[in-house]
């Protein structure tokens, strides 16, 4: 029974936001501090579960990991966050404007296909983009420092290379008509899964939630440390049914994660990751 109970963590969590900005006041929801509060409470309650609810012993957090994957909420937030605003979301909603861009069927739309529509659209991108990192060399060389993590835990999907972590957050949503309050049900309920998606958590969701939602047993398999072809499936960040639609779903778990020598890379090395090959041959040509 109690291991039932924590195999509905996920789905009650994603549920518990949905509900809650169905019946946000506007006054929280237009202050902006609101969406700040769900996203960084949704990541503190789902490390915090880790301690209560281990999935595997080797991924157990400790005060270096803890103290990285700190540093890349806080860049995720702060510096990435707002280059996306500034350079993407900015300019599209200003081009919606001059040409004239409207879904107003989506509008019209119940609050909850508000936000499927927006968390499967923006997710279908992401998809795209993910695979395209691990297919094309220049994408995967951004993304690699990500499937170094030697572990998995809440923190961890905002760890990897500057580039890549701009390129990843990139949508079309600023092109859709919907409510405040369904967009950010949307980001935070898909930030949520992403979250349980990488997290030491002992959480199994039902069925039916697995098979529209991505969960840890997808996505350690697409970290796992096999080789670099088996990371080659569920690219789904928080959606796995784009993978079950194009081809590219496996089922499985990995225990464990990590890729090369499984050698944990530093922040500086994560961040000139991308240049390692002119590096080499850099100092190959001084040696």
């Amino acid at each position: 029974m109690k291991q039932s109970l924590v195999n509905l963590l996920p789905p009650a969590t994603v549920a518990a936001i949905w509900a809650f900005w169905a019946f946000a006041p506007a006054a929280w929801v237009e202050g902006g501090w609101a969406i700040m509060a769900v996203g960084l409470g949704t990541l503190v309650l789902v490390q915090a579960l880790e301690l209560v609810f281990e999935r595997h012993e080797g991924w157990r957090i400790n005060r270096r990991e803890l103290a990285t994957d700190v540093f890349y909420v806080v860049f995720g937030y702060g510096v990435i966050g707002f280059l996306t605003e500034t350079l993407v979301n900015g300019p599209l909603s200003q081009l919606k404007e001059a040409l004239g861009i409207a879904t107003p069927w989506l509008a019209d739309s119940p609050f909850m296909v508000q936000v499927l529509v927006v968390m499967f659209t923006f997710e279908f991108g992401q998809y795209w983009m993910h695979r395209a990192m691990h297919n094309w060399h220049p994408l995967w060389l951004t993304h690699a420092p990500h499937h170094h993590i030697t572990q998995l835990n809440a923190l961890k999907g905002f760890i990897g290379n500057p580039i890549e972590l701009f390129l990843i957050s990139l949508g079309v949503i600023a092109l859709l008509d919907v409510d405040l309050n369904a967009l950010f049900a949307a980001i935070t309920a898909s930030g949520a899964i992403a979250t349980y998606a990488h997290a030491n958590v002992r959480a199994n969701p039902p069925i039916w939630f697995g098979f529209f939602f991505t969960t840890i047993r997808h996505h350690s398999l697409h970290h796992t440390a096999l080789s670099y072809e088996d990371t080659r499936c569920n690219y789904g960040n928080s959606v796995i049914f784009w993978d079950r639609l194009f081809g590219t779903f496996k089922d499985g778990e990995s225990e464990i994660v990590g890729q090369d020598d499984r050698r944990r890379l530093s922040i500086k090395e994560q961040w000139l990751f991308p240049l390692r090959p002119w590096l080499e041959k850099r100092k190959a040509a001084r040696g």
